[in-house]
């Protein structure tokens, strides 16, 4: 399968991505791919670092009759969102991702694919590794952990670099040059709570929500795609409230980035409610398949009979956590009244587990604007800690403030309508992109973000269009070319 990848123009581009994708890359286990990136820069003869942290910075002189061009920072994230469909049979930490070509897209085999930011890390390869493409001086910049907090970035030291302008490949649409994002702060409820034995007389079930579509919880979240961890929670509350359900435990969502797609609860009910529980899951089903007909089609709602399994919540706290996630906001806490279209300030209830005496609930709060991010993020504080939790804010990072009259927006822009014939989208997100960290220790570097056609990022569905990074990778030669002089 990664041959057909590898026979795809540009070919230099896609065999680095077939070569990427062969190494296990997780969030915060980029070890291996640390050293596959050194290893490339050492064996091209090139002056290659890794910080503090584990970025690594590779460094290119301009080609031939380029060298007094103003030097330019390539960056993209060395990591990768781990995901697959439950009833895919995959290893992440020993198997490279099992890609093929579909039509115009390259997918992955029941897996996140990669492209978010493999392509960016690729082209940059391609660029590195090249003897014709004309390019002024070269930063390559790779950074780790920007999925699960930003690490890498937040750990750049200044004084390593001295480019003037950062083009950040991690973009998902070809149309866009991005010129801002969304700062975010990771927030974590945590507490214990006392365990009951299952009574005499109730039967245990295993509830699952599962088949929504998923997404990116920036990029995706103004889509209005079911979180299976708020479904799940609304169930719980209602079938609690009308007969007693008790939970025994909720294991939902995995990533803070991305939107849950499935959650499954162990729970209890008297013998005498059983048909009760099982008409409700049927009524709430079809209830809920209507709601999100069309945002996700797959959605489906199963109800198990199983095996007692561990102890139950106590009643009481049962109906304080339950009340707890209710209040919890997700989706759009507010749309920017500056920009249109651009999602301000959002939480996604990315996970929570309930299970053996304790509980963990986790949430990413976005923001372009830091008070506002903070303010949301103190709204859930309340909610949790009035349940008796204990709450924590870790990983904030800042936003990237748009500089629409920067050199390199203008120059691309132009260069977009002389390619294309047509505008190009110049726009803030409200993704977290690692320039607004980077900013921070080089306040002078111009920056930009653009990248190809990415569809479904940090989901199963997640791939690329082949045409897209041919048009992307077009854009991005000429911008090397067309970099001006040193003042």
């Amino acid at each position: 399968m990664s041959t057909d990848v590898r026979n795809l123009e540009p070919r230099e581009m896609w065999s680095n991505f077939a070569d990427l994708n062969a190494v296990p890359r997780p969030s915060k286990k980029e070890e291996r791919v640390i050293q596959f990136i050194k290893d490339f820069g050492q064996k091209l003869g090139l002056e290659t670092i890794q910080d503090e942290v584990g970025n690594v910075i590779i460094k290119k002189p301009a080609t031939p009759g380029m060298e007094g061009r103003k030097t330019v920072l390539m960056q993209s994230h060395l990591d990768m969102v781990h995901q697959k469909n439950a009833d895919t049979d995959f290893d992440f930490s020993t198997q490279g991702i099992q890609m093929f070509v579909d039509g115009d897209w390259v997918r992955a085999k029941g897996t996140t694919l990669g492209a978010d930011n493999g392509i960016g890390v690729a082209s940059i390869m391609a660029v590195l590794a090249s003897q014709d493409i004309a390019h002024p001086p070269i930063e390559a910049l790779f950074t780790i952990d920007e999925e699960t907090g930003m690490t890498g970035a937040l750990g750049l030291k200044g004084g390593l670099l001295n480019a003037k302008i950062m083009l950040n490949l991690d973009t998902e649409d070809d149309r866009e040059l991005t010129i801002g994002c969304a700062g975010g702060v990771d927030i974590t409820a945590t507490g214990t709570y006392q365990a009951e034995e299952i009574p005499a007389g109730f039967k245990s079930y295993k509830l699952s929500v599962k088949g929504l579509t998923g997404g990116h919880s920036g990029m995706d979240i103004h889509l209005g795609r079911g979180n299976a961890n708020k479904l799940m929670n609304r169930l719980l509350f209602m079938a609690s409230s009308q007969f007693s359900l008790r939970v025994s435990s909720i294991d939902g969502g995995s990533l803070r980035n991305a939107i849950p797609r499935e959650s499954f609860a162990l729970v209890a009910v008297a013998e005498a409610r059983e048909a009760d529980l099982k008409k409700f899951v049927e009524e709430q089903t079809a209830i809920l398949q209507t709601e999100y007909r069309t945002t996700d089609p797959n959605l489906a709602i199963t109800l198990e009979l199983t095996e007692a399994q561990g102890k139950l919540l106590a009643e009481d706290f049962q109906q304080q956590l339950l009340r707890a996630l209710y209040a919890c906001p997700n989706g759009i806490y507010r749309m920017s009244p500056d920009i249109a279209g651009l999602v301000q300030t959002s939480n996604n209830l990315a996970r929570v587990l309930v299970k053996e005496g304790g509980y963990s609930v986790q949430c990413l709060t976005r923001s372009s604007v830091d008070s506002e991010k903070m303010d949301l993020a103190q709204a859930i504080q309340s909610a949790f800690e009035l349940a008796g939790a204990s709450v924590d804010f870790k990983g904030a990072y800042p936003g990237w403030m748009p500089r629409p009259d920067a050199g390199i927006v203008k120059l691309m822009a132009d260069l977009y309508r002389e390619m294309y014939k047509e505008e190009p989208h110049v726009n803030a997100c409200h993704a977290g992109l690692e320039c607004g960290i980077v900013g921070a220790n080089y306040p002078e570097m111009e920056m930009i973000s653009f990248g190809p056609n990415i569809t479904g990022a940090h989901s199963p569905d997640e791939k690329v269009q082949i045409s897209s990074v041919q048009k992307y990778w077009n854009f991005l030669l000429e911008t090397l070319k067309r970099i001006p002089a040193e003042a």
